[in-house]
């Protein structure tokens, strides 16, 4: 019985061995390789400067005296879309608006407190005229602020700002 084992034990060597993967030939030499030339010198990065002012430097010492610095620059960006005089009891559109001004009077966001939503074309208006009347007085005295803003809109598309409203009748 034991030399029945070991002929099957080496028959199954046999098979096995019969079933080993023959060795791959020997990889070719790599190419040599050209030399590749050194890249220029990377010229050197320039610090940004968030201390000197994109837009006129503020005077304001408060972010009322401030809000009322930007009210003024948006009315001067626009002086042809202010509505003159007191507006109308009813109005298109009534929006709260916060924006945020860095240090050097660019803005950095604009969000909703209150959003005309059934007038997504007049939101979309003034989020417009906001960004393009960019870059603000910057408040070097306050830093980064954040201001808030409410839009009073006439069907018309003038509008005045709470800010320096004429009021209702």
């Amino acid at each position: 019985m034991p030399q029945w084992r070991a002929a099957l034990a080496s028959a199954l060597l046999v098979l096995a061995s019969g079933c080993a993967t023959r060795p791959e030939p020997p990889a070719p030499p790599p190419a040599p390789v050209a030399p590749t030339p050194e890249p220029p010198p990377a010229e050197p990065v320039k610090p940004s400067r968030p201390s000197v002012p994109s837009g006129p430097p503020s005077t304001a010492n408060s972010i009322l005296q401030f809000r009322s610095e930007v009210a003024n620059h948006l009315y001067q960006n626009y002086q042809g879309r202010i509505y003159k005089g007191k507006m109308p009891p009813l109005l298109y559109a009534v929006g709260v608006t916060q924006v945020d001004i860095d240090a050097r009077g660019n803005v950095s966001n604009v969000r909703w407190m209150r959003a005309p939503s059934h007038a997504p074309e007049v939101m979309a208006e003034i989020e417009q005229m906001v960004r393009k009347s960019a870059p603000f007085p910057a408040p070097v005295r306050l830093g980064n602020v954040t201001y808030t803003e409410t839009w009073l809109w006439h069907k018309s598309g003038q509008f005045q700002l709470h800010t320096l409203s004429e009021g209702q009748y």
